[in-house]
């Protein structure tokens, strides 16, 4: 893996300057999956290869058994013969040839129709370099190990790209983790509205591969992203990882034009934009069932937007700036109190400063639920994780394994213990003029005898 991302790297460092800064990511990002996709399917004819001889097919004739698609895994991404990498290193002219095998994939798999970019033999672009950049990403193999399967390496690979180069569309990782592992999404339906480059879903499908053996067994994962080229890497990426997914006819803005209207879904799981204004507003929608959000701030209608799309048992994971907790715009209070006294909060996490690359500002998890169990209703649970993680870079704050066990194992004992009592009653919170700041409960903590809090300086503790 660490040669994989040294690679990478210096592929990725030899196309700075050669492409546009807002065509980057597309650009590397889809000869990243033309390249798995083209040692995955290798792969795959490789094991039918040795499978048919086995069973007696004459091994003279085996090539024209393995370019029958009857032969194929329904869930291996089908990749024509000119489509294929050793075709594309072996000919010349290489932009020409990587765009006949962006459009013949396409082809081959209808769900791709529009995901790939096709523009690398444009008159401006460099194709010595180019080659030079497909000369190297060739010495990477995306292939199966005796300890990984080869889209879980691709996870991986496609989780340091999205990490390095994937700007403004990307969650971080120690985010994606927190939410998959709050939520726990193990089959059903996941949604994203605001899905960015995919990696939240993506994070969703590692745990379901570490869970129940399949990334994408008995899930159906949708989205939505107002960003083209983000929409169109969420498309590689999740098709990379084997999902079958519905992420819209088209990219759109979620809060002016919901793709999935009709769509209730198991578990939705979000890092919007933080403090929206000017946002497409129309008092009429139905979805403001708890108050119509101001102008100036949209983070209400995205809490508003999650509620409208779970089921009679769904969870939502929706990651807001730390202002949404104590706003005091008349709007945004009733709309808070209203979410209070629909008994929707499950939890509040209060997050560490310095998440995010592209906004400083602190901020904090909701987990709104319609499935408590009669133990929690009328509670919630509140964790200050505040002085959390540590410094990856000069710019970002991680949250680390350690972290985001005591996190999720907080929030899981109090989901499904009946004896955990570290929660808030409502009244609580009614009297704190609805204020959902976790440090407001937290330090007022009283811990009762005998109660488990191996670390009761994270919880508010009530009875």
């Amino acid at each position: 893996m660490q040669e994989i991302k040294v690679a990478l790297w210096e592929a990725a460092d030899m196309l700075r300057g050669f492409v546009d800064a807002v065509e980057y990511q597309e650009y590397f990002g889809g000869l990243l999956f033309l390249k798995y996709v083209s040692d995955a399917f290798d792969e795959h004819r490789s094991k039918l290869s040795a499978r048919l001889v086995a069973e007696g097919y004459d091994a003279d004739h085996l090539d024209e058994f393995l370019e029958d698609r009857a032969f194929t895994d329904t869930h291996v991404i089908w990749v024509p013969r000119t489509a294929r990498w050793a075709w594309i290193t072996a000919h010349g002219n290489v932009g020409e040839r990587i765009d006949e095998a962006m459009h013949a994939i396409m082809l081959a798999n209808p769900t791709l129709l529009g995901a790939l970019p096709t523009n690398f033999q444009r008159d401006t672009a460099d194709q010595g370099r180019l080659a030079d950049v497909v000369a190297l990403i060739d010495t990477v193999r995306i292939e199966s190990t005796w300890e990984k399967p080869a889209r879980q390496v691709l996870a991986e690979v496609y989780e340091y790209f999205l990490d390095k180069f994937g700007g403004d569309s990307r969650t971080p990782r120690s985010v994606s983790r927190l939410l998959v592992g709050i939520l726990e999404p193990s089959g059903g339906r996941v949604y994203d509205p605001a899905c960015g480059s995919g990696g939240l879903l993506a994070q969703a499908g590692t745990f379901l591969a570490a869970h129940r053996g399949a990334p994408a067994a008995g899930t159906a994962v949708f989205g939505q992203e107002i960003n083209e080229r983000a929409w169109r890497l969420a498309r590689m990426n999740l098709a990379a990882h084997g999902f079958e997914y519905d992420l819209g006819a088209r990219w759109a803005d979620t809060l002016a034009d919901d793709e999935h209207p009709d769509l209730k879904a198991d578990f939705v799981m979000a890092q919007p934009p933080f403090g929206v204004a000017d946002w497409p507003r129309n008092e009429d929608d139905p979805r403001w069932v708890y108050g119509v959000p101001p102008q100036t701030n949209a983070d209400y209608a995205w809490l508003q937007h999650a509620v409208s799309k779970l089921s009679d048992r769904g969870t939502a994971g929706v990651v807001l700036e730390k202002g949404s907790l104590l706003s005091r715009s008349p709007a945004e209070t009733r709309i808070r109190q209203a979410l209070v006294e629909a008994d929707l909060v499950a939890a509040i996490v209060a997050l560490p400063e310095q998440l995010f690359r592209s906004a400083r500002i602190p901020a904090c998890l909701w987990v709104l639920t319609k499935d408590k169990s009669p133990e929690r209703r009328g509670r919630i649970l509140f964790i200050d994780a505040r002085d959390m993680g540590t410094m990856g870079s000069d710019t970002e704050h991680v949250l680390n394994d350690e972290d985001l066990a005591k996190i999720t194992g907080a929030y899981h004992e109090y989901r499904d213990e009946p004896g955990f009592c570290v929660s808030v009653g409502l009244t609580t919170v009614r009297e704190q003029d609805y204020d959902l700041t976790p440090g407001r409960y937290v330090r007022a903590a009283r811990v009762p005898a005998g109660t488990r809090a191996l670390t009761k300086d994270l919880y508010g503790v009530f009875n």
